[in-house]
Parts: C-alpha cells; sequence; structure tokens
C-alpha cells in the first residue's frame, strides 16, 4: 500500500481558490477565515491522497462545501431546500451513489452532499460506472471527511454502515439504510446495491416538501 502523502500546501495556487471564495461568500465570512477552512480542507484531502494533480481544486471545492454549511448554521438567507447528508466509511461507495441518486432525482429541490468517517483516496471506478449506466455523472466526484459543518447544517443524516462513527447531533432526522459495501464486489452485486439505494431514495423523496 502506498504511504499517505505529507500535506505541502501550493500556497501560490490555494491563494486563487480563496480569493474566488472571498468574493463568493463576501460579507459572511473574513478573507482569514475562508484562507482557514481552504487550508484545511487541503490538509484533510492531502492526507489520504496518492497523488497531488487535482487537490487543488478539490480543496477549493470542499472548502465551498463547507463555507455554505457554516453560513447556512449562521442563519444566511438560503433558498429553502432540505439539506441531507449521507455518511459512510469510505464516502467511496454507498454514500456516493446515494448522493448522486439523491441530486439526479430531486434537483434543485434538495441541498444533498456526503462524507466518510474514514474517507479513501478514491470512488470506486465501478461505482462511476454503475451509476453512468443509470445516467448518473459522478466524474467529479471525490471523497470528502466528515466535518463539523455538514453534520450542524443537515437537516437528514442519513448513516450507511459507519457504525459508532456516525455523528449523532441533537435535532436531526436520522436514519440508517442497511446496504452492503460495494467495496471488491463483482459489477452485478454493485447494480443491486445501486437499485437498492435507488428504491430507499424514491422513499425518501415522498417525505421532503414537494417545493
Amino acid at each position: 500500500m502506498t504511504a499517505p502523502l505529507p500535506p505541502v500546501l501550493p500556497d501560490e495556487r490555494l491563494a486563487a481558490g480563496i480569493a474566488r471564495l472571498a468574493l463568493r461568500f463576501r460579507g459572511h465570512f473574513s478573507p482569514e477565515t475562508i484562507q482557514g477552512v481552504v487550508t484545511d480542507s487541503y490538509e484533510h484531502l492531502a492526507t489520504h491522497a496518492r497523488v497531488r494533480a487535482h487537490l487543488v481544486v478539490l480543496a477549493e471545492h470542499l472548502a465551498t462545501e463547507r463555507l455554505d454549511a457554516l453560513a447556512h448554521i449562521q442563519g444566511a438567507s438560503g433558498s429553502g431546500q432540505p439539506r441531507v447528508l449521507f455518511v459512510c466509511s469510505h464516502n467511496a461507495g454507498r454514500s456516493q451513489m446515494a448522493a448522486a441518486l439523491l441530486s439526479y432525482r430531486a434537483g434543485d429541490r434538495v441541498a444533498v452532499t456526503s462524507a466518510g468517517t474514514h474517507p479513501a483516496a478514491e470512488v470506486e471506478p465501478v461505482v462511476a460506472q454503475v451509476l453512468a449506466e443509470a445516467g448518473v455523472d459522478a466524474t467529479d466526484a471525490f471523497p470528502k471527511p466528515l466535518t463539523d459543518e455538514v453534520v450542524q447544517a443537515a437537516d437528514i443524516v442519513i448513516t450507511m454502515g459507519c457504525g459508532d462513527a456516525c455523528p449523532i447531533v441533537p435535532g436531526r432526522r436520522y436514519l440508517d439504510w442497511p446496504i452492503a459495501d460495494p467495496e471488491g464486489a463483482p459489477i452485478a452485486v454493485v447494480r443491486g446495491i445501486r437499485d437498492e439505494i435507488d428504491a430507499h431514495i424514491t422513499e425518501l423523496l415522498a417525505t421532503l416538501p414537494s417545493s
């Protein structure tokens, strides 16, 4: 197994992302807060990375998600969408499939994210393949660490096999979907897991506001 790369911060490239996020979240967060979230996001991802080619871009995406969640917690005006968080151990299979399927089927009706208690280096290739077969594009998906902001901002937390490591926050709606782990499974089995998750998504959508 390849040892994790130590986090070395590419300051100049991160600075460009920090500047973009400072404009996006102007009036909500100070540049110092944004810099801290971006740097922390990069360090989280670098801990599990095999290569660094896209880490700066992914760190900006992760930081955007975290800052959006933090703004929601602090009462920033938003769309009023229910916020759904899927959590599994590695955020490389089940939770990625669930988030992609819900986003695909609900569109702008729901704000969806996913995370892992022990995120993997990459999404399982077979997971992206079976999603593509269903018309769902998951090419930009990547495993993300579970952070306090996304848990606090969620209205519904759906756990999928992360056991005692899954977060418990008072006042949230919790669901546990006992879905098999697709890691290492044949593609026929992973297709079945996808369809099982999609059935749960149908049930979930029936309980969410229609607009």
